[in-house]
């Protein structure tokens, strides 16, 4: 299958749902050979048969990747089987909801076990096969509570500012071998999850005022500006930061202001 990503071997982490089955299947309708792995093997399956009916190649692997065996067990086996890899997106993720006052250490500790530490799993684990191959591209999930503060999780908003700096570290460190190393960074997506938390309407539109333009994004959105940080077309983009949120944090979050406002 011809593409941007044609011939390229690709993981996506948190592959079976949402914005990880969204890159998944891009990546394979662009000509890569994806293997999506993840926690539950049902989803991953459902996405896996996606995308072979669509003409594309997949493999579905069952894997905790907040255990670091099991992400070097799999970049290994992957490499092994071909020779090499391509692409790695980092889009697992956990998150504990509560204020600071109330979150407890196991709760605190619970946001940063997937989505901080799984992703310097698998970015250390791929650094030491693109290295020695002297090329691919690694692409963080990040996320806009990363770079703004959200009330309610500060486990996840600080493990994903963590991930933005670990982007830049990473991308710093690989750019001599020829790897390059990014995050897309979405804001609110309209994947089951989010749709579930604001499923009342008013919850919903009262989000929605938020966000310039006017809406949810799209988890293919989300997965258009992954493919392009991970295809050659970014052949020279190296710790950046793609933030898909339809401005909203490039919003001050004020109104407009009237004609007749004292600005002085």
């Amino acid at each position: 299958m011809a593409g941007r990503l044609a011939g390229k071997i690709a993981i996506v982490t948190g592959g079976g749902t949402g914005i990880g089955a969204a890159i998944a299947r891009r990546f394979a309708a662009e000509g890569a050979w994806v293997t999506l792995c993840g926690r539950r093997r049902e989803p991953l399956v459902a996405v896996e048969r996606a995308i072979i009916a669509a003409g594309g190649r997949a493999r579905a692997v069952v894997a905790d990747v907040a255990d670091e065996s099991a992400v070097d067990a799999l970049v290994r086996a992957v490499h092994d089987e071909t020779g090499r890899l391509d692409v790695l997106v980092n889009n697992a993720y956990q998150l504990a909801v509560g204020p600071v006052a109330e979150l407890s250490t196991a709760d605190w500790r619970h946001s940063f076990r997937v989505t901080l530490d799984a992703a310097f799993f698998g970015v250390r684990s791929a650094l030491r096969v693109m290295q020695a191959q002297r090329s691919g591209a690694i692409v963080n999930v990040s996320s806009t509570a990363g770079l703004a503060g959200q009330a309610s999780l500060a486990g996840y908003a600080a493990a994903k500012a963590a991930l933005e700096s670990l982007t830049r570290t990473a991308a710093i460190e690989a750019a001599p071998f020829g790897v390059r190393v990014n995050s897309v960074c979405p804001g609110v997506i309209a994947t089951e999850g989010t749709l579930a938390a604001f499923a009342d309407p008013r919850a919903r539109t009262a989000l929605q005022r938020t966000i310039p333009a006017g809406r949810f994004g799209l988890p293919d959105e989300v997965a258009a500006a992954a493919l392009f940080l991970a295809s050659d077309d970014a052949a020279f983009v190296h710790g950046a930061t793609l933030v898909v949120d339809g401005g909203q944090t490039a919003s001050l979050g004020a109104p407009p202001l009237g004609s007749d406002t004292d600005a002085r």
